[in-house]
């Protein structure tokens, strides 16, 4: 039972102990300077203690939204560095915004309001934050919220669970016409920078994305049997794709100039020092596109990428647009459509699917196929 005690302070002002004693429950205790408030915490407590909600919620008002941070960062970040290069940046806002608020105000409103002042925060292109990167950003907060609740037992629920997240836009789709693929490529093979040809090839040829062609390593690259593995950039998965064609002869040629290359400074490190003994030397470990400046580093294309768009006078296209153009031949290939997600990375056959009414040449040529079938 709730019992409310008055007390006479030194000032001669009144302030109100509640205590709450309960049979086989913890107890629990406050002092107010308001009767009124001592009354509504007398009651929803012992409806707490009751229900045994009281210790979640106690050790919610013992943690700040801070602590749940920091412990999360060095317990669980960690321990998976990919995860930790997304999620860091995005908690390490939150905390900045919310860290002394205890676990036990952390409410749904809150959350909302700084999901809203966060949707208006701006860019270094001076636009407003996209609604997806805002509902990353929420993602974070309920991941690691999630384990607070879960594992360990200092919230009683989430309440980003009951935050409404931010409509995003369906997504972006450019391709390349037929025309405007040949223009392209010759401009890449014009190109002053000898790699762009071969890494846009490499593209088109794959579906790889941005990330993975760029950092493509030689132990990724099986040119016996044809095959690259692309491991785990996109939605975790580790895929193999086939390495045919064009493609194939590209990177043989940049295998063997690779090849000389390393054989050269092999030889040059031996006159040096006398021994080749730097430990991770191997080709298997180097870059495909190295950097011309740190061999460690991938090659950043981002400038001939945009000068061959110049000269072929493509506008509105990015280089994981080629990604969209690989997936749009491959859809309307002959492959199953089960093949085709696993292929190009995609989480459902749904996403493989936007692709499939992309292109007016290959709608036409779908018909006339359907009809030369039919009569």
């Amino acid at each position: 039972m709730a019992q409310i005690r008055e007390r006479i302070r030194k000032n001669g002002k009144k302030s109100y102990l509640v205590r709450i004693r309960i049979k086989g429950k913890p107890e629990a205790s406050a002092s107010f300077a308001c009767h009124t408030d001592a009354k509504i915490w007398a009651n929803d407590t012992e409806i707490e203690i009751r229900e045994d909600r009281y210790i979640s919620s106690r050790k919610g008002r013992q943690h700040s939204f801070h602590d749940l941070v920091h412990r999360y960062l060095k317990e669980v970040l960690q321990k998976n560095l990919k995860v930790s290069r997304l999620y860091r940046m995005k908690l390490l806002w939150w905390q900045s915004n919310i860290g002394n608020v205890s676990l036990s105000d952390l409410t749904p409103a809150l959350i909302s309001e700084y999901r809203d002042i966060l949707s208006q925060t701006k860019t270094n292109r001076n636009k407003n934050i996209s609604n997806s990167t805002v509902n990353r950003y929420l993602a974070a907060l309920n991941t690691a919220i999630s384990t607070a609740v879960k594992e360990w037992g200092w919230m009683e629920d989430n309440p980003v669970c009951k935050v409404k997240k931010l409509k995003e836009p369906l997504g972006r789709v450019r391709y390349l016409s037929d025309e405007e693929v040949q223009r392209f490529i010759k401009a890449c093979q014009e190109s002053h920078n000898k790699d762009l040809y071969t890494a846009v090839i490499l593209a088109l040829s794959t579906g790889g994305r941005q990330k993975e062609i760029w950092g493509l390593s030689w132990k990724c690259a099986d040119l016996k049997h044809g095959f690259i593995t692309f491991e785990g950039t996109s939605n975790n998965v580790t895929r193999s794709v086939p390495l045919q064609g064009l493609a194939m002869e590209l990177m043989q040629k940049r295998f063997s100039l690779t090849r000389f290359d390393f054989l050269l400074e092999e030889r040059r490190q031996r006159l040096l020092k006398g021994t080749f003994n730097s430990q991770n030397s191997g080709i298997d470990n180097q870059l495909v596109f190295p950097s011309t400046t740190d061999p460690k580093r991938h090659f950043d294309f981002r400038r001939p990428f945009e000068m061959a768009l110049k000269e072929s006078a493509i506008e509105d296209f990015r280089w994981n647009d080629l990604t969209h153009c690989a997936a749009s031949y491959l859809v309307h290939g002959r492959e199953k459509y089960e093949n085709r997600y696993a292929i190009l990375g995609h989480k459902s056959m749904l996403m493989t699917q936007r692709y499939a009414h992309l292109s007016p040449q290959h709608l036409k040529h779908e018909f006339a196929k359907m009809n030369d079938n039919i009569f």
